[in-house]
């Protein structure tokens, strides 16, 4: 097994994971960036489809209620999936430092 296909084979979904939640987190800071903006929607990531390779995973969100501008933003909704994303990111980015110091320990003959 080449050092790559191993690295892959060690970190598993995680590291996908860490790079989707890094887009993740730029998407919903636009939403929060633009919620006074007259028309802006809302987007958001669906993670999972994104997560399984597929192609389309952006989505708008629907909105509660559409402000009389047409901004589709929800500053509360947003605030949530961004805390939430930054919850489920750090736990990946913590997961991966234990894969990496575990397969660094392998490397250097559990020193």
């Amino acid at each position: 097994m080449t050092g790559p296909d191993l690295i892959d084979r060690q970190l598993g979904v995680h590291a996908a994971a860490l790079k989707l939640r890094s887009q993740r987190i730029d998407i919903i800071a636009s939403n929060i960036v633009n919620a006074a903006t007259p028309g802006f929607k809302a987007r958001d990531m669906d993670f999972r489809a994104a997560l399984d390779g597929a192609a389309n995973s952006m989505r708008y969100r629907v909105p509660v209620q559409t402000s009389l501008d047409g901004n589709s933003v929800e500053l509360a909704t947003e605030q949530t999936a961004f805390t939430e994303n930054a919850v489920n990111y750090r736990t990946s980015l913590s997961f991966l430092t234990g894969r990496i110091q575990t397969i660094m320990a392998a490397l250097k003959g559990g020193e």
